[in-house]
């Protein structure tokens, strides 16, 4: 009996394992490895969103939208970017970082709900400040200086004055980090 066992178990390594394909990712292909917050910069808690828009502007905070698809190169490269902003505006904003996949064909568009301002493309940054008029809004790899500037526009804040800089670990694994934050005191 167990020697059939140890039979069964060497046969399903000799035969079912060489078979199984390794897993490769990477940050410029427009292949789904998973979520992208989690997987490229290791920041998980960014979605889903802890609020909506519509609660948002209800609340009179400034919501800052950030359009993505996690199997997009484009929003792979810029999701550290997004990373950055939690990092400098942690409690002052609402970050909304929503995949397009469910804002697609939808017919009933208010300004209330995410897809009235998506253009189609990612990512794509909007920012709308407590009074619900759009402040920003950019396609493509967008500058954190950029969004930072109109957040501050936004929120009437100062801009942060230290430097957010984007640190990759390998060909995959990035980090947004506060320039001067973790250096020796």
């Amino acid at each position: 009996m167990i020697k059939q066992i140890i039979t069964s178990i060497l046969i399903f390594f000799i035969i079912i394992v060489p078979s199984i394909d390794s897993a490769y990712a990477a940050l410029d292909n427009d292949a789904y490895e998973g979520n992208i917050f989690t997987i490229v910069t290791g920041n998980g808690a960014l979605v889903p969103p802890p609020t909506t828009l519509e609660e948002s502007l209800k609340n009179k905070r400034t919501s800052v939208l950030v359009f993505y698809l996690d199997d997009s190169a484009a929003s792979k490269a810029f999701a550290p970017v997004v990373s950055g902003i939690k990092l400098l505006w942690p409690t002052e904003i609402d970050l909304l970082p929503l995949t397009t996949d469910e804002l697609q064909n939808k017919e009933l568009r208010t300004p209330k709900d995410p897809s009235f301002y998506w253009k189609g493309n990612i990512p794509q940054v909007v920012v709308i400040n407590g009074e619900g008029d759009v402040i920003f809004d950019e396609e493509g790899q967008v500058p954190i200086e950029k969004i930072n500037l109109a957040i501050s526009q936004s929120t009437g804040l100062k801009p942060k004055d230290f430097k957010v800089s984007i640190k990759s670990f390998n060909e995959y694994n990035s980090e947004a980090a506060k320039d001067g934050y973790a250096d020796p005191r």
